[in-house]
């Protein structure tokens, strides 16, 4: 079953209607063509037997893969076949898949099954590559004219007048935790926290304080829990939070790529 995410669709018309026709000559297809997010989670639930091949970028691949995770089709259920479209690409192209229509296409239709593991979090959500969080932003505190009263001309002028305050860097104290092993605690800011799930384990790289003097350790885990004040962090290109404590986990060879043979 090939699923067409709409976004493709608007944004490469003619990409999506070539990896349409060379699928659909080499193989019996139902094409789906979902306008929603809900109309996309309903086409993969009603897949039946067929095994599911994503039209669309990084994120409808993302989406695929959450909505099979959440419905426990994942391990020993049919493997997932994508076809590239789309500018935001980079993750897909990191599992193994062409990003070349024709040969995307091709390999869904000939390749092998690639067995990937899988990050997955405390509230059920998905990582495909990697994640980070990050323990330091740039943050650039508003104008002290902003909490005028909004007379337009007065704020114009003063705005020509004042010189925009200097960034400021804002630094989070993570607790950071590896198979309950503490890796960072609450007294000291650190960069930020990378994960990759490889092998069967995560690697997990705490970066050094803010000031880049301490260096980065890493270890390898079955879990880590990251814990700070209402912190953000990014999973694939998906922005997540702000959450106090968030616990991703490795599911070793949780899910099937259908990647070129050999």
């Amino acid at each position: 079953m090939v699923v067409i995410d709409p976004v493709a669709r608007r944004t490469d018309g003619e990409s999506v209607r070539i990896a349409k026709d060379v699928l659909c000559a080499g193989a019996r297809a139902k094409i789906c063509l979902p306008e929603t997010s809900e109309e996309f989670a309903r086409a993969l639930a009603r897949r039946g037997r067929r095994r599911p091949v994503v039209i669309g970028d990084d994120r409808a691949l993302l989406r695929t893969v959450g909505l099979l995770h959440r419905e426990r089709e994942l391990t020993g259920g049919a493997p997932v076949g994508v076809v590239p479209v789309g500018q935001a690409v980079s993750l897909i192209r990191s599992l193994g898949v062409p990003t070349g229509t024709v040969a995307a296409a091709r390999a869904v239709l000939e390749g092998a099954v690639r067995r990937l593991d899988l990050l997955v979090d405390d509230s059920d959500g998905v990582v495909l590559g990697g994640l980070r969080v990050p323990g330091a932003i740039t943050a650039t505190p508003p104008p002290a004219w902003a909490a005028w009263p909004p007379w337009t001309a007065c704020r114009s002028f003063v705005r020509t007048l004042v010189r925009p305050a200097p960034p400021r860097l804002r630094t989070y104290r993570l607790r950071v935790e590896a198979d309950g092993v503490l890796l960072s605690d609450l007294d000291e800011p650190v960069q930020g926290v990378s994960v990759r799930a490889r092998g069967g384990r995560a690697e997990v790289v705490v970066s050094g304080s803010a000031d880049r003097t301490a260096a980065p350790a890493t270890v390898r885990a079955l879990s880590v829990t990251v814990s700070g004040p209402d912190f953000r962090y990014r999973a694939d290109e998906v922005v997540g939070g702000p959450v106090r404590t968030r616990t991703w986990t490795v599911r070793e060879g949780a899910w099937g790529l259908v990647v070129p043979a050999g």
